[in-house]
């Protein structure tokens, strides 16, 4: 398994070396998702578990009329299917933002794991509680925040769980998705997603080009968002630093 879903867990609890061995050893199948594929579709019952290993993918459903509802983004170090491990079958879809290599690790090799080293089944269970507090912030973002509070917050959460990781650069992170999926995942349309991101860059909070986000204001774009990273409970290696040259 890669580092990055190695130093996730961490940020839950303490590993053993033996921990980190059984994890960055277990036997595993390599495959590469083109994007705007899906991974996993709704209705599935997958045999094994499906770790991101690199590129952006999202949670979805879709409604009759064929609009959709992200539910989530998954960044590296993210388990796509974990509802799977223990219900069988997926009531959602999985779908690769961008290009994706995806690690599927068969469902007896993980309860061997878990069966072996509790700890790592503490730490998983700790990462579906990670989940359900990100759906609660989604939740509070979609029914009750402005266009403008929802895409800071979502900014200043995917810096956070991309540094927890080791993929951001300072205060710069890339972030392949479209201005669609914005709206797809924050309840907007993409004019109001547009105009909102232009605000963010008029105010001095963002840059934005070529999909690579560069923070230039981090209390402002916090304040923006009423951005907390507590629900979060990670401790990411680089607190945000507050630039000057704006």
């Amino acid at each position: 398994m890669p580092i990055s879903l190695v130093r996730k867990l961490e940020q839950f609890t303490s590993l053993s070396d033996p921990e980190r061995r059984a994890l960055q050893t277990a036997p595993m199948r390599v495959r590469d998702v083109p994007a705007r594929s899906d991974l996993i579709a709704e209705g599935d019952c997958p045999g094994d578990v499906s770790l991101l290993s690199e590129g952006f993918a999202c949670r979805y459903k879709l409604l009759g009329d064929g609009r959709r509802q992200i539910m989530a983004f998954l960044i590296p170090g993210d388990i796509c299917d974990l509802r799977a491990f223990l219900l069988g079958r997926m009531d959602h879809a999985v779908a690769a933002l961008s290009r994706c290599q995806v690690l599927h690790i068969p469902h007896q090799t993980l309860f061997e794991i878990i069966e072996k080293h509790p700890r790592i089944g503490f730490a998983l269970w700790r990462d579906t509680m990670l989940d359900g507090a990100i759906y609660r912030q989604w939740l509070t973002n979609v029914g009750r925040r402005s266009a403008y509070q929802r895409i800071a917050h979502l900014l200043c959460e995917i810096w956070w769980r991309l540094q927890a990781v080791g993929r951001t650069r300072g205060d710069s992170y890339e972030l392949p998705v479209t201005q669609t999926d914005i709206g797809d995942a924050m309840g907007l349309s993409v004019v109001h997603v547009n105009r909102t991101l232009q605000q963010l860059r008029a105010d001095g909070l963002i840059s934005l080009r070529s999909n690579v986000v560069v923070v230039l204001n981090w209390r402002q774009l916090q304040d923006a968002g009423e951005f907390d990273p507590a629900y979060l409970q990670l401790q990411p290696q680089l607190t945000p630093v507050q630039r000057t040259d704006v």
